[in-house]
Formats: structure tokens, C-alpha cells, sequence
């Protein structure tokens, strides 16, 4: 069989002829099994894990078993050792990544191939320790990323030299690389209640690994990312409620690691609304062209739309890039943007916090107070602007900037229609208020563009403007032709 190739027949065909009987493989709660169970139902052509047959995991497990001797007998040069680097990271002990492993592919796949024999009817059974099914085979580290080895016994199942593993969960957990995005040192696999997400995620990196066996690292361009990918499958959903959990990890023997980033339940909803929305589609595509980046050599080391995608998770340890703050700080650049630009990052911004966090505060009152301040206030707009500028994130700052300029406009005889009483969900400190702080300075920056005060030049290079503009006019998320990165470790 070739590698990563599907037996012929349909996606989403019914097992019908004797001995095609489905129920081998269950979709677990786990992450990684549940990643593996998606890339065999996609290398295999079922629409569901559930519909796999053992037929199906026969020519899963040739696949997989060729795959994997070919990576390890080949050279440091060849293209396949980039799979190697890939298996080596989730198996670092197993067979074939072992540092005295033979050369032989014969020893090799005969040692693979007894790695995936059918469950013992007869001899000692349990429980598999990932979906439940009977199992006759125990596994450990070597074979099973993020397992502790079968010397730790304290978590261990009582009596059992390593954790039971049904035949399906075996080829599930070695068809995982297939269905994670990895790269030459990590994995990251998806989570999702809505199935259609899941393989969407699974079939895009089925094609990836196939590229990357016959193109090695090298071939590989790098302008997408796992976020991007499940981005692209949320908007596909239409405008329904999907959470995502994205799962990185690296098995290695030194260091291994897990990191886990979610989306919210109504992303796909914000999603839909930017998509049918000419401002809000101009607001993100701004926001992912001013996200690029390249090196000194010209070369692009983050790209517009992969940078955008990442804004959208929210890491478990609190330590990612937020979409509003980005924002925030792109507005800042008050010399970059025409009065169109501005209206629709502050809109995507509001829409953003709507959609998303379920908020639509009201801030009309206290931006024009601001605003009102800046453009009469005792010095230049841009020197009171500064001013507001070291504020704006802090609430008791603010607050206290806020009281100063309901005094000076009131000493001037200018009206004030605000009381403190109404000012006070921008300056408490609560949780994710500082996200009512970031909206208030983007609609602070918009209400003075539209008033015409000079806080900044406007943009006035042709080509840039240029440049942005066609970038602008493509649509969210589309589709590259080389989105098929391999990354470093």
C-alpha cells in the first residue's frame, strides 16, 4: 500500500460484506486517541471513526508500518527522515526511533507490524484503558505518547505491567501524526463538540503528512498554522455555538510538555458576522496584513492570517495574544490609518466583545468626555492625548483623568453629560475590565477622526496604501495554495 493511502471506496460508505462489521474503533474523550481514531476513519475513507472495520485498520496499519520503516532506514538528506523527526517526537523509545535501532526494514516492519496484532480471545484480558473495549495488550511509554513508563507503578492499573490497549486504540494512537499538526519537535491535536470540525482538521493534516514524507522539511511553506486550520473549520460551520480546545505536547525524554489554548462557544457566530459584514471583513483583513512579518532578507516569518487565527484562542495558563489588545495597540499607530481604517478596527473590536464575550457596553458618554477634553483641553490635542494614552489601561489613572476632565470642561462652561456614577465599570478593578478600557480608547481614537482633530498625519504613501487595499478586498480566511508548514521544533 502506499503510504497514507486509503483503501478505494467512498467516504462515509457502509460496512456491508461478511466479516466488515464496524465497532473496532471509538472517537474517545481522550485528545490523542481521539485525534488518531479521526485520521484512521479519514485514511481509511469512513466519514465516522465508528465505521471503521478491522479490514480498514489492516490497510490503516500496512500504511502506517510502511510509513514509519521507510522514515527510519532513510538518510539524514532524504526527505523521509523529516517523518522521522515527527515520530520521534511522540515515540522517542519505540522500535523504530530507538538511536540502536537496525537498518533492516525487514526486522523493522516485522517488529512494527506485531505492535498491532488482534486482541487474544483466550488469554488475559482487561479493560482498555482508553475506551473501555477488551483488550489483551499492554502499553507504555515507548508506544503511547504522554504515558509514563511501565515503571511507574503507582499509576499503573492494579496488577498490569503497563495500560491495556485494544487494538483499535493501538492504531489510533500511531495514526495520531497523521491527524495532529506536528512538527519536527511537537503535536497539536483539536478538540471540538461539533465531529464536522474534527475532520475537517483531520483530513487537512492527512494531506499535510503526505506532503512532508515526500517533500521533507525543506518543501514545506509557512504560511498556516493549526489555529488557522480550525479557524477556517468554525467558519465553515455557519453560526453555531463550537468550542475548540487545541492540545500541543512534546513526548520527548528530557522535557515533555502540554499546552492547551481554547476558543469560545460563539467564535464561529463572530466568525459569521465578519464574513457577511463589508466593515468588519476590512477590519480583519487590516488587522492580519499589519500582522505580517518578515526578516531582514525579505523572507516572511509570520503570516497576516495565521497571526489573526492564533488571536482568536485563549491559552490555559493566560499567557496568549488577545484580539481586542492587538487591536488596542494598532490603533495607537495613529499615523497609519485613514478615518475608513479606524471606523472598522474599533468596529471589529466592539463586535468582537459583542459576539464573543457576550458585552456590549455603552461607553458613548464617557468617550465623548474624553474626546471633549482632549480637543479643548488646556494644552495640544497630541500632548493631552498622551496623557490619556498612560491612563487608559489603568482604572485608577483613569479614574482620575476622568475626574480632571469633567472639572476642567466644566471650568470652562463646556457641558458635561456624565456623572461618576456612570463611568465606573471602565475604572474598577474586576475581572476583564480592562477589555471596557480598550474600547473605550478605540472609540476615544474614532470619535476624534470624525471630529477632524488632528492627533496623527494621515497616511499618504501610494504604495502602501495600495498594498493594504488589495489585501483587504480578499476574503477572511481564504484559502492558500502552500499552507502546508512543517515547523521547527
Amino acid at each position: 500500500m502506499d503510504p497514507v493511502s486509503a483503501p478505494d471506496r467512498a467516504v462515509g460508505a457502509v460496512p456491508s460484506a461478511a466479516g466488515e462489521s464496524a465497532g473496532v474503533l471509538t472517537a474517545t474523550g481522550h485528545p490523542l486517541q481521539r485525534a488518531g481514531a479521526w485520521a484512521v476513519a479519514v485514511m481509511a475513507g469512513r466519514s465516522e471513526p465508528e465505521l471503521v472495520t478491522a479490514a480498514d485498520l489492516d490497510g490503516v496499519v500496512e500504511a502506517v508500518v510502511a510509513d514509519a520503516v521507510a522514515a527510519a532506514v532513510a538518510g539524514k538528506d532524504a526527505a523521509r527522515y523529516a517523518w522521522w523527526k515527527v515520530l520521534y517526537a511522540l515515540y522517542p523509545n519505540s522500535k523504530v526511533t530507538h538511536a540502536k535501532r537496525p537498518k533492516d526494514a525487514a526486522v523493522l516492519t516485522a517488529g512494527m507490524t506485531e505492535l498491532f496484532v488482534p486482541d487474544d480471545a483466550e488469554g488475559e484480558r482487561w479493560p482498555c484503558a482508553l475506551c473501555g473495549a477488551v483488550a489483551s495488550v499492554v502499553w507504555a511509554k515507548s508506544t503511547l505518547p504522554m504515558f509514563d513508563t511501565n515503571k511507574a507503578l503507582n499509576t499503573l492499573p492494579p496488577g498490569v505491567s503497563g495500560w491495556p490497549v485494544c487494538r483499535g486504540c493501538r492504531v489510533a494512537m500511531w495514526a495520531l501524526p497523521y491527524g495532529a499538526w506536528v512538527t519536527a519537535g511537537s503535536a497539536t491535536v483539536l478538540s471540538c463538540v461539533q465531529r464536522q470540525a474534527e475532520r475537517e482538521f483531520a483530513e487537512h493534516n492527512v494531506q499535510r503528512a503526505k506532503r512532508m514524507m515526500h517533500a521533507g522539511a525543506s518543501g514545506m511553506a509557512a504560511d498556516a498554522s493549526p489555529e488557522l486550520v480550525v479557524v477556517r473549520a468554525l467558519r465553515a460551520l455557519g453560526p453555531g455555538l463550537a468550542a475548540t480546545t487545541l492540545w500541543s505536547f512534546k513526548n520527548d525524554n528530557q522535557e515533555p510538555w502540554v499546552r492547551v489554548t481554547r476558543t469560545r462557544r460563539a467564535v464561529p457566530v463572530f466568525l459569521a458576522s465578519v464574513s457577511g459584514n463589508a466593515p468588519l471583513r476590512r477590519g480583519w483583513q487590516l488587522l492580519a496584513h499589519h500582522l505580517k512579518r518578515e526578516d531582514a532578507d525579505g523572507q516572511v516569518t509570520a503570516y497576516g492570517a495565521a497571526e489573526a487565527a492564533r488571536l482568536l484562542f485563549e491559552a490555559e495558563d493566560g499567557r496568549s495574544r488577545s484580539l481586542l489588545r492587538q487591536v488596542y495597540e494598532l490603533l495607537w499607530e495613529t499615523e497609519r490609518w485613514t478615518a475608513e481604517d479606524r471606523a472598522a478596527l474599533t468596529r471589529l473590536a466592539f463586535v468582537y466583545e459583542k459576539e464573543v464575550h457576550g458585552v456590549e457596553p455603552d461607553l458613548s458618554k464617557v468617550a465623548t468626555l474624553i474626546a471633549d477634553w482632549i480637543e479643548h483641553g488646556s494644552s495640544s490635542p497630541r500632548g493631552q492625548l498622551a496623557e490619556y494614552r498612560k491612563a487608559a489601561l489603568n482604572g485608577y489613572r483613569l479614574g482620575e483623568l476622568l475626574l480632571e476632565a469633567s472639572f476642567r470642561l466644566k471650568l470652562d462652561g463646556r457641558p458635561v453629560a456624565i456623572v461618576p456614577e456612570e463611568w465606573r465599570l471602565v475604572v474598577q478593578q474586576r475581572s476583564r475590565a480592562w477589555e471596557q478600557r480598550v474600547l473605550l480608547a478605540a472609540e476615544v481614537l474614532r470619535l476624534l477622526q470624525d471630529r477632524g482633530v488632528e492627533v496623527g498625519k494621515q497616511p499618504d504613501d501610494p504604495a502602501e496604501r495600495e498594498l493594504t487595499e488589495q489585501r483587504v478586498q480578499q476574503p477572511i480566511l481564504a484559502p492558500e495554495d502552500h499552507d502546508f508548514h512543517f515547523g521547527a521544533a
